[in-house]
């Protein structure tokens, strides 16, 4: 090969990230120029030394992998071949394998890197061509938009809103990921920057925003009580109203969440039918 291929990593748990580096320098045809350990310093990187190929995680705090292509576009940056790597095993796959984009699912496979690359290098001479399209035509098919409209709003500038909601969601814990059913989620409440996931008996500790999580979760499954607190209504067993006015849930298991009065109507209505 006359060129190597300039390569960028990207995602913000450091062990995967320096794991996939590592395993990523095997390859001759690969020039390893960066890694990004937040999606807003991958967005500058991609605009700025425009590489070749990204290696791209799906689920980050901030911005996700989707939004990055996003942010890229709107600041007049070339969108470069990705690898999407990601925990998801379900309705994204699909889209990947239909667009013929290479994805990684976590935890990444020797085999399957190396495959994976290998159909890069294949694919060099035509990836430059065809990489917009089929990007475009990815982010269309998970987001359920038309890939025309997906097009103009990426050129207004205007948000893609996912209108599918993902069956498990990737929780990364030193190095290992814990891929916990959506509805196995009892309840969410925020501990200053982390939130934590409570699932079936165990609690998870997820680096996420109450705001991310939110378009996340389906709303038919899941609603805001408190501004740090979000509720399964499946697992809500009563709405107590408190002597002094306020309000908490009381779910199955015993827990009481407080809710509050900016969501009590809601909550009546939504959980409870009233």
């Amino acid at each position: 090969m006359s060129q190597r291929l300039k390569t960028l990593v990207v995602d913000d748990e450091p062990l995967a990230r320096k794991g996939l580096s590592v395993r990523l320098e095997a390859f001759e045809e690969l020039e390893l120029v960066a890694e990004c350990p937040t999606s807003r310093v991958a967005v500058d990187v991609i605009v700025k030394d425009k590489p070749d190929l990204v290696f791209l995680d799906i689920q980050m705090p901030g911005l996700n992998g989707f939004e990055v292509l996003k942010a890229v576009k709107e600041q007049g940056g070339d969108l470069p071949a990705v690898v999407f790597v990601t925990a998801y095993d379900e309705y994204a796959i699909k889209a990947f394998e239909v667009r013929a984009l290479d994805y990684l699912l976590k935890p990444v496979d020797d085999e399957r890197l190396k495959e994976c690359v290998e159909r890069v290098i294949a694919e060099k001479n035509t990836l430059d061509a065809e990489q917009h399209e089929k990007l475009v035509g990815l982010v269309a098919e998970v987001t359920g938009q038309n890939a025309e409209e997906l097009l103009k709003t990426l050129s207004e500038g205007g948000d893609i809103a996912t209108n599918q909601y993902p069956e498990h969601i990737a929780i990364k814990d030193s190095g290992e990921i814990t891929r916990v059913a959506i509805k196995d989620i009892k309840w969410i409440d925020a501990a200053g920057d982390y939130m934590c996931i409570h699932a079936n008996e165990d609690t998870y500790i997820l680096r996420r925003t109450m705001k991310e999580l939110e378009r996340e979760l389906s709303p038919q499954l899941f609603q805001r009580v408190h501004r740090s607190a979000i509720v399964n209504v499946n697992q809500v067993e009563k709405l107590c109203n408190q002597q002094n006015g306020e309000y908490h849930l009381q779910l199955k298991n015993g827990q009481q969440l407080k809710v509050s009065r900016s969501y009590k109507d809601k909550i009546k209505q939504l959980i409870l039918g009233q």
